[in-house]
């Protein structure tokens, strides 16, 4: 899908952001997750629990590399795997796996250990305002106003803003693989990104139709604020359809 906002100002001045409203984004939490992979489910029906959070914005970003052991993920996307693969080049790590799941594009962990999962959601709800942009996504009739806010604590950061479109429940049964006879559910599949625009610090504000961010597959759409270079995520919000 190629979203095409009409801008009602691409650059307007508005106040600060303040600390409470800084640190009230939700955390975002992408699960690397595979149908071929038997340590994967107990991680998807984590993630499962953090979507009923509303402090949490909780994504499943299937991967297609385990297709190879003998079943096609069925939800698995390319973009999702270079996705994966750029965060582990920034981690510096040599490798990816799953489940995997990356937090507020900063931290990652394996997604099956609740405690640890627990423990960097938290880490990163104390994040200082100076770390933190408002976005916010909400629907006005038929269209959908999407809002940045500025942060002169942050400094000289440019940031990417994505639109993220995923399907709220999927259930798959397997035939095939380290998985084969069971029958998998995930929770808000991402099946889209798309950039809509860029931000250099200062209040942004777009509004689009509704009827452009409907399309069949897709229950829900989010965005997310972050830095270029697949960095650290500065904000987030999340829209249901």
């Amino acid at each position: 899908m190629t979203l095409l906002p009409r801008p009602l100002a691409a650059a307007v001045s508005g106040p600060a952001a303040s600390a409470a409203e800084s640190t009230a984004m939700p955390v975002v939490v992408e699960l690397f997750t595979s149908q071929g992979c038997s340590s994967c489910p107990p991680a998807d029906a984590l993630l499962h629990e953090l979507a009923e959070r509303p402090d949490v914005l909780a994504l499943s970003l299937p991967v297609d590399y385990w297709d190879y052991l003998g079943w096609k993920d069925t939800l698995a996307s390319p973009s999702n795997t270079r996705r994966q693969k750029t965060y582990a080049a920034n981690m510096g790590a040599r490798t990816v796996y799953t489940p995997q799941m990356v937090i507020n594009g900063m931290e990652d962990v394996v997604g099956s250990r609740r405690g640890e999962v627990t423990g960097a959601i938290e880490a990163q709800q104390s994040r200082p305002p100076s770390e933190v942009v408002p976005v916010s996504l909400t629907q006005d009739g038929n269209s959908v106003q999407i809002s940045v806010g500025a942060n002169p604590l942050i400094g000289n950061v440019e940031a990417t803003l994505w639109m993220v479109y995923f399907e709220d429940q999927a259930t798959v049964e397997i035939k095939r693989g380290e998985n084969r006879g069971r029958e998998l559910s995930y929770t808000n599949v991402v099946r889209d990104m798309v950039p809509i625009g860029m931000w250099k610090g200062e209040p942004l504000h777009m509004e689009v139709a509704m009827e452009s961010l409907a399309s069949p597959g897709y229950d829900g759409c989010a965005l997310i604020l972050q830095t270029d270079g697949q960095g650290p995520i500065l904000g987030a919000a999340k829209l249901d359809m």
